[in-house]
């Protein structure tokens, strides 16, 4: 394992530490932002904490964060997620993660997703693979839309081309956040749509999909995580997913 790996998880065991006590307590503190999305002090808790042992342990990086933001200069920056499903996880729904990811030289080379409520933890590195609890992972070789299952966000009711994806499927079936990106990359699911998403909500779910075998592009088909969506795929499914979805 790499050591920019390794720290990753040693970054991900102090965020379930600080989140997994706050979740369902019953003074959890809940805002809204400017944006009219919730953030908890579970979520800023969680990205200082990280921000610090960042800095004491790794000085000289930069750190792109949801809640406290950071510039996009330098070499090495660690994108962070404190808690990416912040609505769940403010209604006491157990999907939620914390997301972490490395990205050097503009490309993301680890990220770690950790969802303590349901007692999961996904990672990888490039050229180490994936992995879930300990267990290596890869996508699922369906090759036909015909025999696969979709899942797409809230986004997604306002298009009609990501609709009639789902209809054209064996199988349609929303799931939250990061977790249906995951599902692509452990082989439940072969293709998960997004059309709002932000760098920290994308880095290290790129990097997953992409060591367990798959494909993760923007709307465009351009492998990148500030594209502002996402589409990731067993890879034998993308350029048709990219099709269907370029008719709007």
């Amino acid at each position: 394992m790499s050591a920019d790996l390794a720290f990753a998880l040693e970054l991900a065991d102090s965020a379930d530490a600080i989140s997994l006590p706050r979740f369902r307590a019953a003074d959890l503190r809940v805002e809204t932002k400017p944006d009219l999305t919730p953030v908890t002090d579970a979520d800023r808790a969680v990205e200082r904490a990280l921000r610090d042992r960042i800095a004491a342990e790794r000085p000289g990086e930069g750190v792109l964060g949801e809640e406290e933001g950071g510039g996009s200069g330098g070499p090495v920056r660690w994108i962070l997620d404190p808690i990416d499903g912040t609505k769940n996880f403010s209604r006491g729904i157990p999907v939620w993660a914390t997301l972490i990811a490395l990205e050097r030289d503009g490309r993301v080379v680890c990220g770690v997703a950790s969802a303590p409520a349901i007692g999961r933890r996904w990672w990888a590195a490039r050229g180490e693979g994936a992995w879930s609890d300990g267990e290596a992972i890869g996508v699922s070789q369906i090759g036909s839309l015909a025999l696969a299952t979709v899942s797409f966000s809230r986004t997604g009711l306002d298009s009609p081309p990501t609709l009639e994806l789902a209809r054209a499927a064996w199988h349609a079936q929303p799931f939250s956040d990061f977790w249906a990106h995951l599902l692509v990359a452990e082989g439940a699911i072969e293709i998960a749509v997004e059309h709002d998403m932000n760098p920290w909500d994308n880095a290290a779910l790129q990097v997953i999909v992409e060591e367990a075998g798959g494909r993760f592009t923007d709307v465009r088909g351009e492998a990148r995580i500030d594209g502002g969506g996402a589409i990731s795929t067993n890879g034998l499914l993308h350029e048709e997913v990219l099709a269907r979805l370029a008719r709007s």
